[in-house]
Protein backbone atom coordinates (compact mmCIF):
# COMPACT_ATOMS: atom_id res chain seq x y z
CA UNK A 1 0.00 0.00 0.00
CA UNK A 2 3.09 2.43 0.85
CA UNK A 3 4.62 1.33 -2.47
CA UNK A 4 1.47 2.22 -4.72
CA UNK A 5 1.02 5.71 -2.77
CA UNK A 6 4.80 6.52 -3.73
CA UNK A 7 3.97 5.62 -6.91
CA UNK A 8 0.74 8.26 -6.87
CA UNK A 9 3.07 10.43 -5.89
CA UNK A 10 5.94 9.97 -8.56
CA UNK A 11 3.13 9.98 -12.02
CA UNK A 12 2.31 13.51 -10.73
CA UNK A 13 6.22 14.95 -11.80
CA UNK A 14 7.05 12.11 -14.15
CA UNK A 15 8.82 15.32 -15.69
CA UNK A 16 11.42 14.77 -13.02
CA UNK A 17 15.16 16.51 -13.34
CA UNK A 18 18.05 14.71 -14.78
CA UNK A 19 18.80 12.26 -11.95
CA UNK A 20 22.75 14.47 -10.72
CA UNK A 21 24.40 12.64 -8.07
CA UNK A 22 24.83 15.03 -5.47
CA UNK A 23 26.90 15.16 -2.23
CA UNK A 24 23.94 15.79 0.35
CA UNK A 25 25.81 15.49 3.31
CA UNK A 26 25.70 19.34 4.21
CA UNK A 27 21.56 18.61 4.77
CA UNK A 28 22.94 15.44 7.35
CA UNK A 29 25.41 17.76 9.22
CA UNK A 30 24.87 21.15 9.25
CA UNK A 31 20.88 21.49 8.40
CA UNK A 32 19.48 19.69 11.46
CA UNK A 33 21.61 21.52 13.83
CA UNK A 34 20.45 24.99 12.22
CA UNK A 35 16.81 23.96 12.13
CA UNK A 36 17.00 22.64 16.12
CA UNK A 37 18.34 25.89 16.84
CA UNK A 38 16.38 28.19 15.54
CA UNK A 39 13.26 26.19 16.22
CA UNK A 40 14.08 25.80 20.25
CA UNK A 41 15.17 29.24 20.18
CA UNK A 42 12.41 31.04 17.49
CA UNK A 43 9.46 29.54 19.23
CA UNK A 44 9.70 31.27 22.38
CA UNK A 45 11.19 34.49 21.20
CA UNK A 46 8.40 34.83 18.90
CA UNK A 47 5.51 33.79 21.04
CA UNK A 48 6.85 36.85 23.26
CA UNK A 49 7.39 39.00 20.10
CA UNK A 50 3.53 38.08 19.60
CA UNK A 51 2.59 39.21 22.84
CA UNK A 52 4.51 41.60 22.50
CA UNK A 53 2.88 43.32 19.13
CA UNK A 54 -1.02 42.18 21.19
CA UNK A 55 0.31 45.24 23.57
CA UNK A 56 1.11 47.77 20.50
CA UNK A 57 -2.20 46.72 19.06
CA UNK A 58 -4.05 47.44 22.68
CA UNK A 59 -2.21 50.50 22.90
CA UNK A 60 -3.24 51.38 19.03
CA UNK A 61 -0.13 51.46 17.73
CA UNK A 62 0.02 50.65 14.24
CA UNK A 63 3.42 49.12 14.69
CA UNK A 64 1.34 45.98 16.56
CA UNK A 65 -0.16 45.06 13.46
CA UNK A 66 2.78 44.97 11.03
CA UNK A 67 4.83 43.05 14.02
CA UNK A 68 2.03 40.57 14.67
CA UNK A 69 2.18 39.71 11.49
CA UNK A 70 5.42 39.78 11.12
CA UNK A 71 5.83 37.06 13.90
CA UNK A 72 2.56 35.14 12.39
CA UNK A 73 4.69 34.51 9.23
CA UNK A 74 7.74 33.19 11.53
CA UNK A 75 5.79 31.00 13.72
CA UNK A 76 4.32 29.44 10.57
CA UNK A 77 7.59 28.62 9.15
CA UNK A 78 8.88 27.23 12.47
CA UNK A 79 5.59 25.16 12.83
CA UNK A 80 7.00 23.44 9.45
CA UNK A 81 10.36 22.81 10.96
CA UNK A 82 9.90 19.59 12.21
CA UNK A 83 8.79 18.53 9.12
CA UNK A 84 12.54 19.24 7.20
CA UNK A 85 14.27 18.15 10.15
CA UNK A 86 12.89 15.11 9.50
CA UNK A 87 13.72 15.05 5.45
CA UNK A 88 16.96 15.63 6.22
CA UNK A 89 18.16 13.44 8.71
CA UNK A 90 16.36 10.59 6.42
CA UNK A 91 19.18 11.47 3.85
CA UNK A 92 16.52 14.09 1.70
CA UNK A 93 14.07 11.30 1.36
CA UNK A 94 10.19 12.78 1.75
CA UNK A 95 7.79 10.24 3.00
CA UNK A 96 4.55 12.23 2.60
CA UNK A 97 2.54 13.13 0.24
CA UNK A 98 3.14 15.72 -2.57
CA UNK A 99 0.57 18.20 -1.24
CA UNK A 100 2.50 18.52 2.02
CA UNK A 101 5.38 18.95 0.15
CA UNK A 102 4.09 22.20 -1.26
CA UNK A 103 2.67 23.40 2.10
CA UNK A 104 6.14 22.72 4.04
CA UNK A 105 7.57 24.23 1.27
CA UNK A 106 5.90 27.17 0.89
CA UNK A 107 5.91 28.21 4.33
CA UNK A 108 9.89 27.83 4.09
CA UNK A 109 10.57 29.92 1.19
CA UNK A 110 7.25 32.31 1.36
CA UNK A 111 8.51 32.84 4.23
CA UNK A 112 10.97 34.87 3.30
CA UNK A 113 9.11 37.20 1.36
CA UNK A 114 6.31 38.12 3.70
CA UNK A 115 9.25 38.92 6.78
CA UNK A 116 10.60 41.30 4.15
CA UNK A 117 7.66 42.95 3.43
CA UNK A 118 6.38 43.37 6.79
CA UNK A 119 10.32 44.80 7.68
CA UNK A 120 9.46 47.12 4.76
CA UNK A 121 6.22 48.05 6.20
CA UNK A 122 8.33 48.83 10.27
CA UNK A 123 11.08 50.74 8.16
CA UNK A 124 8.47 53.25 6.23
CA UNK A 125 6.21 53.87 9.62
CA UNK A 126 9.43 54.93 11.16
CA UNK A 127 10.69 56.79 8.34
CA UNK A 128 7.20 58.81 8.21
CA UNK A 129 7.27 59.77 11.71
CA UNK A 130 10.75 60.66 11.79
CA UNK A 131 11.25 62.53 8.57
CA UNK A 132 7.64 64.01 8.01
CA UNK A 133 5.91 63.82 11.57
CA UNK A 134 3.64 66.22 10.78
CA UNK A 135 2.27 64.51 7.34
CA UNK A 136 1.26 61.30 5.80
CA UNK A 137 -0.83 60.62 9.47
CA UNK A 138 -3.52 58.70 6.93
CA UNK A 139 -0.72 56.30 6.13
CA UNK A 140 -0.21 55.85 9.95
CA UNK A 141 -3.36 54.48 11.47
CA UNK A 142 -4.47 51.28 12.33
CA UNK A 143 -6.52 50.92 9.24
CA UNK A 144 -4.06 51.79 6.86
CA UNK A 145 -1.65 49.22 8.62
CA UNK A 146 -4.74 46.57 8.15
CA UNK A 147 -5.08 46.81 5.08
CA UNK A 148 -1.50 46.81 3.88
CA UNK A 149 -0.97 43.76 5.47
CA UNK A 150 -3.54 42.49 4.06
CA UNK A 151 -2.48 43.27 0.45
CA UNK A 152 0.84 41.57 1.11
CA UNK A 153 -0.24 38.52 2.21
CA UNK A 154 -2.77 38.15 -0.94
CA UNK A 155 0.19 39.05 -3.09
CA UNK A 156 2.33 36.07 -1.71
CA UNK A 157 -0.74 33.76 -1.19
CA UNK A 158 -0.95 34.52 -5.51
CA UNK A 159 2.34 34.01 -6.02
CA UNK A 160 2.24 30.90 -4.56
CA UNK A 161 -0.12 29.46 -6.47
CA UNK A 162 2.01 29.33 -9.23
CA UNK A 163 3.80 26.47 -7.10
CA UNK A 164 1.11 24.36 -7.48
CA UNK A 165 0.85 23.78 -11.11
CA UNK A 166 3.89 22.60 -10.89
CA UNK A 167 5.56 18.88 -9.14
CA UNK A 168 7.42 19.67 -6.22
CA UNK A 169 8.90 15.96 -5.62
CA UNK A 170 10.64 13.87 -7.94
CA UNK A 171 13.44 11.05 -7.46
CA UNK A 172 16.91 11.50 -7.76
CA UNK A 173 19.16 8.92 -8.72
CA UNK A 174 19.58 7.20 -5.58
CA UNK A 175 15.68 6.56 -5.37
CA UNK A 176 15.06 9.35 -2.92
CA UNK A 177 11.89 10.57 -3.17
CA UNK A 178 13.24 15.04 -2.71
CA UNK A 179 11.15 18.13 -1.99
CA UNK A 180 11.72 21.46 -3.48
CA UNK A 181 14.62 20.83 -5.52
CA UNK A 182 15.47 20.71 -9.00
CA UNK A 183 18.84 19.82 -10.31
CA UNK A 184 19.41 21.22 -12.75
CA UNK A 185 17.19 24.31 -12.42
CA UNK A 186 13.87 23.97 -14.22
CA UNK A 187 13.17 26.40 -16.96
CA UNK A 188 10.27 28.00 -15.19
CA UNK A 189 12.30 28.38 -12.15
CA UNK A 190 14.16 31.13 -13.74
CA UNK A 191 11.52 33.67 -14.39
CA UNK A 192 10.67 33.47 -10.76
CA UNK A 193 14.20 33.58 -9.55
CA UNK A 194 14.72 36.94 -11.25
CA UNK A 195 11.27 38.12 -9.84
CA UNK A 196 12.41 37.03 -6.35
CA UNK A 197 15.70 38.65 -6.45
CA UNK A 198 14.18 42.09 -8.18
CA UNK A 199 10.98 42.54 -6.51
CA UNK A 200 12.21 39.82 -2.95
CA UNK A 201 15.30 41.62 -2.39
CA UNK A 202 17.08 44.07 -4.20
CA UNK A 203 13.99 46.61 -4.18
CA UNK A 204 13.23 46.02 -0.38
CA UNK A 205 16.78 46.96 0.04
CA UNK A 206 16.93 50.29 -1.38
CA UNK A 207 14.25 51.07 0.43
CA UNK A 208 15.14 49.67 3.83
CA UNK A 209 18.30 52.04 3.17
CA UNK A 210 16.68 54.85 1.74
CA UNK A 211 14.31 55.15 4.89
CA UNK A 212 17.00 54.00 7.55
CA UNK A 213 19.06 57.19 5.94
CA UNK A 214 16.72 59.33 6.57
CA UNK A 215 16.11 58.53 9.85
CA UNK A 216 19.98 58.88 10.55
CA UNK A 217 20.23 62.33 9.05
CA UNK A 218 17.35 63.49 11.45
CA UNK A 219 18.62 62.18 14.52
CA UNK A 220 22.96 63.35 13.15
CA UNK A 221 21.56 66.82 12.53
CA UNK A 222 19.15 66.67 16.13
CA UNK A 223 21.53 69.01 18.59
CA UNK A 224 18.66 68.06 21.48
CA UNK A 225 19.67 64.26 21.11
CA UNK A 226 22.52 62.62 23.49
CA UNK A 227 25.41 61.30 21.61
CA UNK A 228 25.08 58.39 23.38
CA UNK A 229 21.72 57.95 22.25
CA UNK A 230 22.67 59.02 18.79
CA UNK A 231 24.86 56.09 18.84
CA UNK A 232 22.63 53.81 20.10
CA UNK A 233 19.79 54.44 17.29
CA UNK A 234 22.92 54.47 14.64
CA UNK A 235 23.76 50.63 15.90
CA UNK A 236 20.47 49.65 16.24
CA UNK A 237 19.52 50.82 12.45
CA UNK A 238 22.94 49.45 11.22
CA UNK A 239 21.89 46.07 13.31
CA UNK A 240 18.49 45.78 11.23
CA UNK A 241 19.91 46.90 6.97
CA UNK A 242 23.26 44.03 8.12
CA UNK A 243 21.16 41.34 9.17
CA UNK A 244 18.70 41.73 6.15
CA UNK A 245 21.62 41.28 4.25
CA UNK A 246 23.40 38.51 5.54
CA UNK A 247 20.20 36.54 6.00
CA UNK A 248 18.62 37.16 2.42
CA UNK A 249 21.12 38.51 0.73
CA UNK A 250 23.73 35.51 -0.58
CA UNK A 251 20.50 33.29 -1.16
CA UNK A 252 18.90 35.63 -3.52
CA UNK A 253 22.54 36.49 -5.55
CA UNK A 254 22.80 32.49 -5.39
CA UNK A 255 18.89 32.07 -7.07
CA UNK A 256 20.30 34.24 -9.91
CA UNK A 257 24.07 32.77 -10.60
CA UNK A 258 22.21 29.42 -10.76
CA UNK A 259 19.23 30.77 -12.73
CA UNK A 260 22.08 31.93 -15.43
CA UNK A 261 24.74 29.30 -15.14
CA UNK A 262 23.54 26.22 -14.21
CA UNK A 263 22.42 23.73 -16.69
CA UNK A 264 23.71 20.49 -15.96
CA UNK A 265 24.63 17.84 -13.26
CA UNK A 266 28.43 19.27 -12.87
CA UNK A 267 27.56 23.27 -11.80
CA UNK A 268 24.32 21.91 -9.73
CA UNK A 269 26.67 19.79 -7.74
CA UNK A 270 29.42 22.39 -7.68
CA UNK A 271 27.13 25.09 -6.10
CA UNK A 272 24.98 22.62 -4.23
CA UNK A 273 26.55 23.62 -0.61
CA UNK A 274 26.86 26.88 -0.78
CA UNK A 275 23.32 27.34 -1.97
CA UNK A 276 21.74 25.07 0.59
CA UNK A 277 24.13 27.14 3.38
CA UNK A 278 22.45 30.37 2.11
CA UNK A 279 19.15 29.08 2.71
CA UNK A 280 19.91 28.19 5.89
CA UNK A 281 21.22 31.78 6.72
CA UNK A 282 17.33 32.56 5.64
CA UNK A 283 16.42 30.68 8.72
CA UNK A 284 17.98 32.69 11.01
CA UNK A 285 15.92 35.86 10.35
CA UNK A 286 12.95 33.83 12.48
CA UNK A 287 14.99 34.41 15.57
CA UNK A 288 16.77 37.88 14.72
CA UNK A 289 13.25 39.93 13.67
CA UNK A 290 11.99 39.54 17.76
CA UNK A 291 15.52 40.64 18.73
CA UNK A 292 15.58 43.28 16.91
CA UNK A 293 12.18 44.73 16.90
CA UNK A 294 10.90 43.66 20.30
CA UNK A 295 13.71 43.40 22.86
CA UNK A 296 15.38 46.51 22.53
CA UNK A 297 12.29 47.91 23.95
CA UNK A 298 12.53 49.25 28.11
CA UNK A 299 8.78 48.39 27.97
CA UNK A 300 8.93 45.19 26.92
CA UNK A 301 11.56 44.03 29.52
CA UNK A 302 9.10 45.75 31.93
CA UNK A 303 6.01 43.97 30.37
CA UNK A 304 7.62 41.07 30.68
CA UNK A 305 8.32 40.97 34.05
CA UNK A 306 4.93 41.59 34.88
CA UNK A 307 4.00 38.83 33.09
CA UNK A 308 6.55 36.81 34.77
CA UNK A 309 5.67 37.98 38.43
CA UNK A 310 2.31 36.82 36.87
CA UNK A 311 2.72 33.35 36.25
CA UNK A 312 4.67 32.88 39.40
CA UNK A 313 1.68 34.20 41.58
CA UNK A 314 -0.45 32.06 40.04
CA UNK A 315 1.83 29.09 40.43
CA UNK A 316 2.40 30.07 44.21
CA UNK A 317 5.99 31.04 43.67
CA UNK A 318 5.69 34.92 44.50
CA UNK A 319 3.51 35.54 47.58
CA UNK A 320 4.27 39.42 47.61
CA UNK A 321 2.93 41.70 44.84
CA UNK A 322 6.06 43.32 43.04
CA UNK A 323 6.39 47.03 44.00
CA UNK A 324 6.20 48.36 40.67
CA UNK A 325 2.90 48.44 38.77
CA UNK A 326 3.57 48.71 34.91
CA UNK A 327 -0.34 49.65 33.92
CA UNK A 328 -0.68 48.40 30.05
CA UNK A 329 -4.60 48.83 29.66
CA UNK A 330 -6.03 51.32 32.54
CA UNK A 331 -6.13 54.88 30.51
CA UNK A 332 -3.43 57.04 30.49
CA UNK A 333 -1.91 60.42 29.68
CA UNK A 334 -1.02 60.77 26.30
CA UNK A 335 2.47 61.58 27.76
CA UNK A 336 2.37 58.68 30.41
CA UNK A 337 1.53 56.28 27.33
CA UNK A 338 4.31 57.15 25.15
CA UNK A 339 6.86 57.10 27.69
CA UNK A 340 5.90 53.27 28.36
CA UNK A 341 5.38 52.26 25.04
CA UNK A 342 9.07 53.17 23.88
CA UNK A 343 11.37 51.41 23.45
CA UNK A 344 15.08 52.09 25.80
CA UNK A 345 17.22 52.70 23.00
CA UNK A 346 14.92 55.51 21.54
CA UNK A 347 14.11 57.16 25.14
CA UNK A 348 15.47 60.82 25.99
CA UNK A 349 15.87 61.93 29.20
CA UNK A 350 13.11 63.77 31.03
CA UNK A 351 15.45 66.65 31.75
CA UNK A 352 15.92 67.75 28.37
CA UNK A 353 14.19 70.30 27.14
CA UNK A 354 12.54 70.57 23.55
CA UNK A 355 14.63 72.02 20.74
CA UNK A 356 13.41 74.42 19.13
CA UNK A 357 15.00 73.86 15.52
CA UNK A 358 13.21 71.42 13.72
CA UNK A 359 15.33 68.80 13.57
CA UNK A 360 15.37 68.31 16.79
CA UNK A 361 11.41 68.05 16.74
CA UNK A 362 11.51 65.54 14.56
CA UNK A 363 14.55 63.19 16.22
CA UNK A 364 11.75 63.92 18.91
CA UNK A 365 9.22 61.63 16.77
CA UNK A 366 11.78 58.96 16.65
CA UNK A 367 12.36 59.45 20.21
CA UNK A 368 8.47 59.90 21.77
CA UNK A 369 6.73 58.99 18.57
CA UNK A 370 2.83 59.23 19.12
CA UNK A 371 2.05 55.98 18.87
CA UNK A 372 5.29 53.69 20.57
CA UNK A 373 8.02 53.47 18.69
CA UNK A 374 10.08 51.13 16.97
CA UNK A 375 13.46 51.40 14.29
Amino acid sequence: MVYVERQKMLNFTENATEKCIIDHNIHQTLSPVVYIVVFIIGFPANCLSLYYGYLQIKAKNELGIYLCNLTIADLFYIFSLPFWIQYVLQHDNWTYDELLCKICGILLYENIYISVGFLCCISIDRYLAVVHPFRFHQFRTMKAAVIVSAIIWTKEIVTCSFVFVHGEISMDAESHVVCFEHYPIKEWEHSINYYRFSAGFLFPFFLLAFSYCGILRVVHRSHGTQKKKKLQIKRLVSSTVFIFLVCFGPYHILLVVRSVFESNCSFAGKIFNIYHTSLLLTTFNCVADPVLYCFSSESTYLNFVKMRDSCLRHLGCLRTETKESYQLNAPETPSRAQHEHQPRLLQESQGETGAKDSSSTRADHLQHPSKGALV
